[in-house]
């Protein structure tokens, strides 16, 4: 289907009248006022819902409908779009009103040479926000042909007090000590298995939901953006990824996994996957602190942006669904700051700057358990000392002193949302 003047005029009307009937749960965000925005994460994040807010708020301070342009650059009928067919937006909205147009781009990736345009844009003053879900568009070249007109900002699916904020759950001033906290247990294990995607709680069949989505990222983020040819590779790889979650992986070593199925592949290739892969926003890697430079790229650990991913690929595995969505919340605060801990003991989160160390353990019940994931922290407090040690465990809650460093053992529910 041809992009036309006439394709524009019909998805700016329908934009208008998206933006008017849709109804939010307010997400704590805060828009600077004369700001342009780039927002990037995975796909149903809730990056859309940031257009809707922006709009609303433009709206509630005196705009009319009339002003806004959303499109959704992930509509069928803007297929054939290319860079060249960016101004016939606003010719198109220049031909019906004669306001000058708020811009609203939703998954913008999707054309190339999309910055190009939106520097033009800022240039000329106007107000544009757009999304996406390449982590590329953070990207230092892309950055820099922005020139700095912009500001970024990385949207994830729900934190656990969003997630409770969405089902109508009001924490009450000492919820902590009532019904509320029964309540609160009951939901953090749903989040924890299923994650914090907002249309996932308008489903029964999660696991569906969640696959289609994934088939959707595999398929249109990695497999036809990068031209990848072995898909079976691909889809081996990921899988021994999620199996492998809690353990820092080379890239040989999952090149080898694969191979043992039969399936050939190599180092190089399975590189090329967890970096397409996290461009299209679905994992994340950590590097080891105590590694030398090179080891801290080609051995990683490989986390999931969402609970929900990862537990499609599991069928009973509640410490590494526990300890991912530890490193969702440490990620989200501390990203670039965020580090694992191996030479000679392992702790599985490590923020230097910080001079922070979070340890997750399902249970501590089990004395042996109870001493290696505490001795991994007391063993780190002697080579670099901590402020603050943590033990995350899913239900269990103590304090613990050893050499004269306090680890605070604390149950995941209280953890979220201490944060």
């Amino acid at each position: 289907m041809a992009v036309t003047l006439e394709t524009f005029r019909t998805l700016i009307q329908e934009g208008q009248e998206a933006l008017k009937a849709v109804e939010l749960y307010d997400r704590p965000f805060e828009f600077e006022q004369t700001g342009r925005y780039v927002l990037v994460g995975v796909r149903q994040s809730g990056k859309s819902y940031m257009l809707y807010k922006r709009a609303k708020q433009l709206l509630s301070e005196g705009h009319s409908i009339e002003e806004f342009v959303y499109i959704d650059f992930d509509d069928e009928r803007l297929i054939a779009m290319t860079a060249e067919h960016f101004d016939l937006i606003l010719q198109a909205y220049g031909s019906v009103y004669s306001h000058k147009p708020i811009l609203l781009f939703d998954e913008i990736q999707n054309i190339n040479g999309w910055e190009h345009f939106a520097r033009r844009l800022a240039n000329q003053k106007y107000l544009v926000y757009v999304t996406g879900s390449n982590a590329k568009m953070l990207s230092r070249d892309i950055q820099t042909t922005l020139g700095g007109r912009f500001l970024e900002e990385r949207i994830y699916p729900y934190t656990f007090i969003e997630y409770l904020g969405a089902q109508g759950i009001s924490l009450q001033k000492g919820w902590q000590y009532g019904k509320q906290r029964q309540l609160v247990q009951q939901q953090v294990n749903q989040y924890m298995q299923w994650g914090g995607f907002p249309e996932l709680l308008l489903y029964k069949n999660k696991r569906h939901w969640l696959n289609d989505l994934y088939e959707k990222i595999l398929l249109g983020d990695i497999i036809l953006r990068n031209g990848i040819k072995n898909e079976l590779a691909l889809r081996l790889v990921m899988k021994r990824l999620a199996e492998s979650v809690m353990q820092p992986a080379s890239y040989n070593r999952l090149a080898n996994l694969v191979k043992a199925t039969g399936v050939n592949t190599t180092a190089s290739s399975v590189m090329d996957y967890l970096r397409f892969a996290a461009d299209a926003c679905i994992i994340f890697s950590l590097s080891n602190y105590a590694s030398k430079f090179a080891e801290r790229e080609s051995v990683r650990k490989h986390y999931f942006i969402d609970n929900g991913l990862l537990n499609i690929f599991l069928l009973d595995n509640r410490s590494a669904l526990l300890e991912n969505l530890c490193a969702i919340r440490l990620y989200q605060q501390y990203a670039d700051r965020l580090y694992y801990y191996n030479k000679n003991i392992e702790v599985d989160f490590y923020i230097p700057s910080e001079q922070t160390a979070v340890q997750v353990s399902f249970s501590i019940s089990d004395a042996d358990t109870r001493k290696r994931e505490t001795d991994a922290l007391r063993k780190l407090n002697a080579y670099e000392p901590l402020k603050k040690a943590i033990l995350v465990t899913y239900e269990e809650e103590e304090t613990i002193t050893l050499d004269n460093l306090t680890i605070d053992v604390i149950p995941l529910w209280k953890w979220l949302l201490s944060l």
